[in-house]
């Protein structure tokens, strides 16, 4: 099998790497190498790999930059995407798209289901439903697989920056009314992996948008509660900072933020029997996330 990874260096993309390299014939390429706007290096690229599964890790994902960098966002979020389906389209490859929780307004009582009906309010979520929206037309055999709080060993998240500040500070205010599901960039990589599995070993795949991201759900507050008590355990700080739990309106930031990103993972363990992230499970080893 081969698989085509775009933007490589990225949380996801580096998982991906690491757990494709050796298994597959595999071209993992990130910006520097492959600059997904540019629809005739795209096709050029595609052509001249012919893989079966283009897994697009690429993504403009600074929130509230987007805000100001609306042509960049929709460049990368929404163009890039349309020319990797589209060069899949032409080789007849399937595309898998990596996609977000904030085309959702956020406001919904209980978890998101595919169906819901999707309304973004930022140039973030906007661009990414845009992408959404360009891959479904341009590739026929296509996978969006929308996710939430992404963490990893790679990269900035919230992890690190709790870490980071945990280390020199005793005390930390943090927004605890806006909830969803952490998830591991590594079980990202493992879910995308399993479902090109399914679509190398079936001709009869279920191609369309699912959601994957973690259990069990919590605010950034009560993340923040199990980083430091993770933390504390595995003598990567000394003591556990004081936690105080803020509003949103406490926290003004350029780009709103969903007040619900619970995604409901349903649909993802029926079809291809994929579970949802176990985020506790990935802070087990907490010290790769450190430096």
């Amino acid at each position: 099998m081969r698989i085509l990874v775009t933007g490589a260096k990225g949380q996801v993309g580096c998982c991906l790497v690491e757990q494709l390299k050796d298994k597959v014939e595999l071209l993992a390429i990130d910006r520097d190498e492959l600059d997904i706007t540019n629809e005739l290096a795209v096709i050029e690229t595609v052509q001249a790999f012919k893989p079966h599964i283009i897994i697009n890790a690429a993504a403009h994902t600074a929130v509230d930059k987007a805000e100001e960098e609306v042509e960049l966002s929709y460049a990368i979020n929404r163009d890039g995407p349309e020319h990797l389906a589209f060069a899949a389209q032409s080789v007849g490859a399937a595309i898998l798209h990596i996609s977000t929780d904030y085309v959702f307004e956020g406001n919904k009582v209980g978890e998101y289901a595919e169906t819901d009906t999707t309304s973004p309010q930022g140039v973030y979520g906007e661009s990414k439903l845009a992408g959404e929206i360009a891959v479904a037309k341009a590739c026929d055999k296509h996978i969006i697989l929308r996710t939430a709080w992404v963490f990893g060993e790679n990269g900035n998240n919230f992890v690190k920056t709790m870490l980071r500040l945990g280390a020199t500070r005793d005390e930390l205010s943090i927004v605890g009314d806006q909830f969803g599901g952490p998830t591991y960039a590594g079980d990202i990589a493992k879910a995308l992996i399993q479902i090109a599995k399914c679509i190398s070993l079936s001709d009869s795949v279920d191609y369309g948008i699912y959601h994957y991201a973690g259990l069990p759900h919590v605010s950034w507050c009560e993340f923040a509660e199990v980083i430091f008590d993770s933390a504390v355990k595995q003598n990567v700080i000394s003591q556990k900072p004081s936690l105080t739990s803020i509003t949103t309106e406490q926290y003004p930031t350029p780009a709103k933020r969903p007040s619900n990103s619970r995604l409901s993972t349903d649909k993802i363990k029926q079809t291809f029997s994929v579970e949802a992230c176990d985020w506790k499970a990935a802070l087990n080893n907490i010290k790769a996330y450190v430096g």
